[in-house]
């Protein structure tokens, strides 16, 4: 190593899997290298490629370095900040003087959420506007689980921890690629995940496809994309036939068993089996691991379900398998991590009950959808900016995120966002929304802030009371004039006479708090203080007594509500899309193929895929087949070809993939460029939301769009010359 470089430790806020990393500086603090740090107490020297490559993003001239402003032409030229700031704040000025508070709007995407000293500020921005319009990416990504928990009620202690279980179901999840779970131990997750089946614990993987996580199956089972309401209603007919559930609990703390037998009972293994196309023995073998050989491990499922077909459901199926089945911590029993940035508060073994709080409070004027955990769907923000009346949205703030590449049917999305009287992009890279802002502001990258893990969900991403605390390791580049993610949403505030709160704090707004203050702020209830964070080089696991399950309320009348009346109507919705004929769901001829949602471990959603390692290693997004499908089609290796759905077309090139089953297609989601603008396919991949809808399958609770399990059918690119 140069004499004048050096190393510091830190780690990785690309996803949940917050790896420590060691990284390499010049003379300058400039970025030269990233590595897993092997002396990290969590990750224990892994790290990915996509995170290794962070330094790429921190040095790559295609980064924006200062704030820009659009010309009527769509081109760009630099602007000084503080007249950046003065004229957005002008524009959401006028528009809140003509329609009120509720034309200006928010958007919020990874780029917020792992940055901690501004996660929640966009959202606290509005409130001071008296604006509900607060959106993110957990409305269109994983919104269920929250409608799941408002509609069935919730267990405060948490369900079986993922290194307690005799098993682990994961349903449509790949958690080994995409290091973000709700259970998975994602910390170094291959090793993890090894360390788990060495002492026994038996994994069950529901997926289309072989993927890296079903590879370490035990019990595999590869249904068609979209079944997942019906697979696993069948688990649950199994279960409760064979007397396989915990009784005592299910007594105790649940509502509507015998209701619930009652409808899975119209889901019979051997009918599911021809409906799902899978083994009826191996749907049976699932049931039996799960449920009679295990007594404790949950069952989890992430964007497969969620993004499929009855999303909600399938959600609460999943959830159901947890309930009958038991799988929560009990009375007594230590909880590993009780939370330390957020302190810890009693956990008791009752439910507390469904509280369906979106049916209270603000709701949208377009679809009346009400709030899922404080925010509107996303699904209905197009809809808001292009529907003319009161409370019509004007301005937009994105915060972090590239919702034109996010959100379905991305023709109408461009044609909402090029609406606007106001769009704003805290943004780093010329992404397909900031293409369309008229004002970009450039915020400093991971290493260059101080930071904390996303402690917004400490308690479901961290496996034990760790946490950890990353000072600034190094400078932006030279001549750059960007700013962490805060100084502009509060520069914005101060020149619109609003007080920001900050977790509960009202801010000095004459004197702002630096980076390293606001995150004090968020950690003053921390199990430890704050000093004690800043100097652990390595994080801090929190000793002391253990926190243990406080005992329930014996006269609590609360239980886990089963089957409420709207999910037992969706179930019922389910069993009707059988095909007495066939007996399958009805599908037409010309789309005769499934499309499935599928993640990458070289990039994050649309996130740095334009940088040059990644963008060698994947250039565009390949349409994966079945090699059987790719023969009967007669589609060779590298052929390009049209994939169509009711809504659209896009192109792609095919692959054969023996890890997908029969009749699927799978291609990645985060890639291409505006539509019909002049980016080439093989410079930038195609767009999947082009093949999908936002007003067709929408969930009736979250407005969540189908975006996985879509009827898609294929033409040759010599079909089409034809």
């Amino acid at each position: 190593m140069n004499s004048h470089h050096r190393k510091e430790l830190s780690f990785c806020r690309m996803c949940m899997g917050h790896c420590g990393v060691e990284v390499t500086l010049d003379e300058e603090r400039h970025l030269l290298d990233i590595r897993g740090d092997h002396g990290d107490p969590q990750t224990l020297g892994y790290a990915c490629f996509k995170g290794m490559r962070s330094a790429d993003a921190h040095n790559s001239e295609q980064r924006i370095l200062k704030p820009l402003k659009r010309a009527e032409d769509g081109s760009f030229s630099e602007i000084p900040l503080e007249q950046a700031l003065d004229e957005i704040a002008e524009k959401i000025q006028r528009a809140i003087a003509t329609g009120g508070p509720e034309s200006v709007a928010g958007y919020k995407g990874g780029g917020a959420f792992f940055t901690s000293s501004s996660s929640m500020m966009l959202n606290e921005f509005l409130k001071a506007l008296g604006s509900p319009k607060a959106f993110s990416s957990v409305t269109i990504d994983q919104s269920s689980k929250a409608v799941t928990a408002g509609r069935m009620g919730v267990w405060p202690a948490g369900r079986d921890p993922f290194h307690r279980g005799d098993v682990f179901l994961v349903v449509g999840h790949n958690p080994l690629v995409s290091l973000s779970s709700s259970g998975f131990d994602t910390r170094n997750p291959v090793k993890r995940l090894k360390q788990a089946k060495a002492r026994g614990m038996k994994l069950i993987v529901i997926d289309p496809r072989r993927t890296e996580t079903a590879r370490y199956a035990d019990v595999f089972l590869q249904p068609l994309p979209g079944e997942d309401c019906s697979v696993l209603a069948a688990i649950l007919h199994i279960i409760l036939e064979e007397g396989w559930h915990d009784r005592d609990f299910c007594e105790r703390y649940a509502l509507d068993l015998e209701a619930l037998r009652q409808a899975v009972a119209e889901f019979p293994p051997s009918l599911v089996a021809r409906r799902a196309d899978v083994p009826e023995e191996t749907l049976r073998k699932v049931a039996a691991v799960f449920a009679r050989d295990s007594d404790r491990g949950a069952a989890i499922g992430a964007t497969g379900p969620d993004m499929s077909p009855h999303g909600n459901l399938a959600e609460h199926l999943l959830e159901c398998l947890n309930v009958t089945c038991g799988r929560y911590l009990r009375e007594g029993e230590i909880i590993d991590n009780p939370g330390v940035i957020g302190g810890r508060q009693p956990r008791r073994a009752e439910v507390i009950p469904a509280t369906r709080s979106w049916e209270r409070a603000a709701r949208s004027r377009v679809g009346d959808y009400g709030l899922i955990g404080g925010e509107l769907p996303t699904g209905t923000l197009p809809d808001e900016i292009l529907t003319q009346g009161p409370g019509q949205v004007k301005c937009l703030i994105v915060h972090g995120g590239n919702p034109v590449s996010a959100i379905p049917e991305q023709r109408k999305v461009v044609r909402a966002f090029e609406a606007l009287d106001l769009l704003v992009s805290i943004e780093p890279f010329m992404t397909v929304t900031a293409q369309l802002s008229h004002y970009i502001l450039p915020p400093t990258l991971q290493y260059e802030r101080a930071d904390l893990p996303i402690f917004l969900y400490e308690t479901l991403v961290e496996q034990d009371s760790y946490t950890r605390f990353t000072p600034a390791v190094a400078d932006p580049p030279a001549g750059s004039e960007v700013k962490d993610d805060h100084h502009y949403l509060i520069g914005l505030a101060q020149r619109l006479g609003i007080v920001l709160e900050h977790f509960g704090q009202a801010l000095d707004m004459d004197h702002p708090p630096s980076t390293d203050e606001l995150l004090a702020i968020s950690a003053r209830h921390a199990s430890i203080p704050f000093e004690a964070l800043v100097g652990a080089e390595r994080g801090v696991r929190v000793e002391g007594p253990p926190q243990r399950v406080e005992a329930g309320d014996p006269d609590s009348p609360h239980r886990f509500s089963l089957l409420p009346l709207d999910v037992a109507e969706e179930l019922r919705s389910v069993s009707m899309e059988w095909d007495a004929a066939k007996l399958r769901p009805t599908q037409s001829d010309a789309y005769p193929y499934r499309l499935a949602v599928r993640r990458l471990r070289d990039g994050l959603n649309s996130a740095g895929l334009e940088l040059p390692a990644i963008k060698e290693r994947i250039p565009f997004n390949l349409a994966h087949f079945n090699p059987d499908d790719m023969g009967r089609e007669n589609l060779g290796e590298g052929e390009q070809l049209t994939i169509e759905s009711a809504h659209g077309s896009i192109e792609a090139v095919a692959t054969a993939d023996d890890t997908i089953r029969r009749g699927v297609i799978s291609i990645a989601h985060g890639f291409g460029g505006l539509p019909d603008g002049d980016d080439k396919y093989i410079d930038r991949g195609s767009s999947t939301n082009l093949l999908l809808s936002l007003g067709d399958d929408r969930e009736s609770i979250n407005a969540m769009p189908r975006m996985s399990g879509i009827p898609v059918g294929i033409r040759s690119a010599h079909e089409a010359r034809a």
